[in-house]
Order: C-alpha cells, then sequence, then structure tokens
C-alpha cells in the first residue's frame, strides 16, 4: 500500500471512529431533551435513525476491515458514507423541529469534512445534495407537513406566521439561503486550504529530495577529492625523475593542470551541494555570478555561448549559496530552451530608484535567446508543479522554489519573454549599504 492510499484509508477509519461519537451523542441528547426538558415529544423516529446510523456505520467497518480498497473504492467508501450521512441528518431534523432544531447547521461539518478528505468535484456535489436536502426538509416544514415539537414557534407568533402562514415564507427563504451560501463558501475555502497544504506538503517534499541528492552529491565530491590529492603527489614524484626528458616533462605538467582543473571542479560541485540554511548577511552580487559561470563553464554545451557582464555594484543582503543555487536553476532552465544554441548573458547592475523603492536594489538578469514563453503561460511559470516538459522529468518546482528563496531575502523576481527570441529573468535584492566608494578601493 503507497503513502496515499495509507493517509486515506486512515481518514476513513477516522471518520468511522467520528460517527460512533455522533451517533451515541444523538441517543444521549434525544434521551435527555425527551426524558427532563420535554422538548422532542416523540422520540422513538429519532431512536430509530440513530439505529439505523449505527448499523450502517458497523457495516462499514467491517467492510474497511476485511477487505482490501484501492485509491478509487476508498474515494467511492467516503462518499456513500457522507451521502447515508446527510440523509440521517435530514431525518433526524424532519422529526424534530426542522429550521428550529439548533443542529440544522451540521450540515455544514459534513461538508468540511468532505471537502478534507476528497478532491476535484465531489466536495461540489456533496454541497449540492445537503442543499436538496435542507431545501426539502424546510419545504416539508412549510407546508406542515412535518412534525412539529417544542422548537416550533406559537402558531400565532410573527414568526410563525412568516413561516407557515406567510404567503411566500420569507423566513423559510431566508433561512434556506443563508444555509445554502454558509455550506458553498465552507467548501470552497475548506478546499482551498486543502488544496494549498497538498501543494505546499509537495513543496517540502521535493526540497527534501534535492537535500539528499545535494548531500550525496556533496560525498562523491569529497570522495573525489581524496584520491586525487594521491595522484597530484605521485605526478610529483614522476616529474621529479624526467626532469632531463622535455617531452615527459610537458606531459607531467599538462596531468597536472587536469588534475588541478578535475579538483577545482570537484571543490565547485561539493560547495554547491552541500546543505546549507539560509543566512541573510552581505553577500557580492558578482562572486556569486563568478561562482555559477565556473560552474557551468565545463558543462555548458559548446553551441552555447556564455557571456557574464558584471557590473560595479553594492553587496546585497541575501544569502550567497542561495544566491548561487537560483542563478544556477535560472541558467538551466535557459540552456534547456536553447538546444539549438544560443547565447547564455548574465549580468549585474544597481537598478535607477523609483517610486516605490526609496533604497539602492541590485539586479541580477539572466538572459536567453532561447524558444521564450508563450504568452499565456507567463502567468503560471512559478505555480507550484505548472511544467511543460513533463515527459523530460519536469516537476514545475525549480521556479517556483526560485521564487520563493529570492522573496526569504526580501527581493522579487520578474521576467520578460518574447516567443522564438528569448527570456530574461531579473532578480532584485536589495543593497545592503555599501556605496560605490568601498567598492572601488575594495578592488
Amino acid at each position: 500500500m503507497d503513502l496515499t492510499l495509507s493517509i486515506l484509508s486512515n481518514r476513513v477509519r477516522w471518520l468511522i471512529n467520528l460517527r460512533w461519537m455522533a451517533c451515541f451523542g444523538v441517543i444521549g441528547v434525544v434521551w435527555l431533551t425527551s426524558s427532563f426538558l420535554h422538548v422532542v415529544p416523540h422520540p422513538v423516529p429519532l431512536y430509530v435513525v440513530a439505529g439505523i446510523t449505527l448499523l450502517y456505520n458497523a457495516l462499514f467497518l467491517l467492510y474497511e476491515q476485511y477487505n482490501t480498497c484501492g485509491l478509487l473504492n476508498l474515494n467511492k467508501h467516503i462518499v456513500v458514507q457522507m451521502i447515508l450521512d446527510q440523509i440521517s441528518l435530514s431525518l433526524l431534523l424532519y422529526f424534530s423541529g426542522v429550521p428550529y432544531n439548533p443542529f440544522f447547521f451540521y450540515f455544514v461539518f459534513h461538508i468540511a469534512i468532505g471537502a478534507l478528505l476528497l478532491i476535484g468535484r465531489t466536495p461540489y456535489l456533496l454541497a449540492s445534495l445537503a442543499s436538496c436536502l435542507a431545501g426539502v426538509v424546510l419545504l416539508l416544514g412549510y407546508l406542515g407537513w412535518a412534525p412539529r415539537s417544542a422548537f416550533s414557534l406559537d402558531s400565532g407568533s410573527y414568526h410563525a406566521t412568516l413561516l407557515g402562514n406567510g404567503p411566500h415564507g420569507i423566513f423559510l427563504l431566508g433561512f434556506f439561503i443563508a444555509l445554502t451560501t454558509t455550506l458553498w463558501i465552507t467548501v470552497y475555502f475548506t478546499s482551498s486550504v486543502h488544496s494549498y497544504l497538498c501543494r505546499v506538503q509537495g513543496i517540502i517534499r521535493q526540497r527534501e529530495k534535492m537535500l539528499g541528492i545535494s548531500q550525496l552529491v556533496a560525498g562523491i565530491a569529497h570522495q573525489i577529492s581524496n584520491p586525487l590529492d594521491g595522484i597530484q603527489n605521485c605526478l610529483q614524484t614522476i616529474g621529479r625523475s624526467v626532469k632531463e626528458d622535455a617531452h615527459l616533462t610537458q606531459y607531467v605538467q599538462l596531468m597536472g593542470e587536469a588534475l588541478k582543473r578535475i579538483e577545482s571542479t570537484t571543490k565547485s560541485v561539493q560547495a554547491f551541494a552541500s546543505p546549507h540554511g539560509l543566512t541573510l548577511q552581505d553577500t557580492d552580487v558578482n562572486e556569486a555570478i563568478e561562482a555559477v559561470v565556473q560552474l557551468l563553464d565545463r558543462s555548458v554545451s559548446p553551441d552555447i555561448r556564455l557571456v557574464a557582464e558584471v557590473g560595479r555594484v553594492p553587496h546585497v543582503w541575501g544569502d550567497s549559496h542561495v544566491l548561487q543555487e537560483v542563478i544556477f536553476n535560472l541558467c538551466t532552465n535557459a540552456m534547456v530552451a536553447m538546444p539549438n544554441g544560443g547565447e547564455l548573458r548574465l549580468r549585474s547592475f544597481v537598478l535607477d530608484a523609483d517610486t516605490f523603492s526609496h533604497f539602492e536594489r541590485v539586479a541580477i538578469e539572466v538572459v536567453d535567446t532561447g524558444c521564450g514563453i508563450p504568452e499565456n503561460h507567463i502567468d503560471k511559470i512559478f505555480e507550484p508543479f505548472f511544467t511543460t516538459r513533463e515527459d523530460a522529468g519536469g516537476t514545475g518546482l525549480g521556479l517556483a522554489l526560485c521564487r520563493m528563496l529570492i522573496s526569504e531575502m526580501d527581493g522579487q523576481v520578474e521576467v520578460r519573454s518574447v516567443p522564438n527570441q528569448g527570456s530574461t529573468f531579473r532578480l532584485i535584492l536589495n543593497a545592503a549599504g555599501h556605496n560605490f566608494q568601498e567598492i572601488e578601493e575594495h578592488q
């Protein structure tokens, strides 16, 4: 049984256990109100409904224990339970005071539970069913076909006139509208919150997966660096032994330079892949760009020209490793958008002050000459799980994570794109307070 199936099965059991408590609560309330408060003069039908509810709940329990359900069957299992619960609640209301019963709004709880346990249109269908059942019960009360109880008002009162004897049943209509809108608003907000939480859960799982991969890469890089040190020592020994042979000496130097490049690449990968928490401090934007360029320089396609234009910019308030991660992800997306080659340009510059910002800000641009982004996708690319590369293994989380990380550094991400011409992603971060004079002195 996979994780989703296990979670849904636990929810089915939770719903069954919740119904036990509800049934015994109904029996207790009916006994109290009929025996001592004398509110319900005819409690027998209520006991019968509660007994039927206990019976089908026991059947649901047996079915759940002795049957292996798939995901679709579990969803149907929940839907059937919710439908029967709504019918039982309608019967309880019918036999105990109709709209004046204080438990009338218990329909809302069914809808909230349904929206939490189910996805898609099913919660809205349950809300429609609840609206219809409530409407039928109210209509029966309006027509005088429902049993009356102590909850009902005196026949001569103002509200009773509006309810039973009025020409249009104004009170009844208003009550029905209030209940129906409450049900639909409940299912909308509950479904929205549930959907958002599921997306956040997916992002967290993806970040944990990426963290595990990063730790693996860092470990492999560490394992590679150890034998490299031994090879370099051996080459140095060989180099001293072949000093008189110019050709061998040249070969030894070439191998030494190659090993240094391998070691440099390994250290860059290890530094990039090592897990880092978000630590806000003075960060050199140009160093982050140069680190990414060094990491990409040996892996970029020969058909793609990599250009870095770093300007004289102040330090920003951010995290160097996180900034490298974001720039690297944007560059990776840009290279995918240029399957036939092109130019990938990284720029850093100071943004001019505008009406909305009185502080100095630094911009980092990742510009490509690729296929661009369709206009109808521009507003969706930062949404979690939105991807146009599902066949290539895209998860739709890369840009969402980039925007989230930049937001945690009090920055923002902007995008401009023209189909078949290219895209520009701009990261905007607040300067940390350094001025140009300090930068020139540092240089």
